[in-house]
């Protein structure tokens, strides 16, 4: 499966943000999708993920109740990441990446979208 990330850009702190991951060539019924962030000198950070067939999705604590994550299929299937009140802290490369269920591994990642956040 391939994983086109957009909608990343240059915001003001307490604005919201979607980030758009859309995938193509793979069912998605078989895989789960992440998103996942990563700044300059910073450990890769996991945001959320949904699982596409379940309907199921969890989000990390540490942006909890600011992002959410969901899914639509228009011309193909796109995963989105709300985000809302953004904060300086969470400007850095945002990327999506899925796995195959049951996989402890995310294997396709896309090429990131920058997002920054000023005060």
């Amino acid at each position: 499966v391939q994983l086109v990330e957009s909608g990343g850009g240059s915001v003001q702190a307490g604005d919201s943000l979607r980030l758009s991951c859309t995938a193509s060539g793979g069912n998605l019924s078989y895989y789960v999708v992440g998103w996942f962030r990563q700044s300059p000198g910073k450990e890769r950070e996991f945001l959320a993920a949904i699982y596409w067939a379940a309907f199921k999705s969890t989000v990390a604590d540490s942006v909890k109740g600011r992002f959410t994550i969901s899914r639509e299929i228009i011309a193909k299937p796109v995963v989105y990441l709300q985000m809302n009140s953004l904060k300086p802290e969470d400007t850095a490369v945002y990327y999506c990446a899925a796995k195959p269920r049951g996989s402890n591994e995310y294997d396709q990642w896309g090429q990131g979208t920058q997002v920054t956040v000023s005060s």
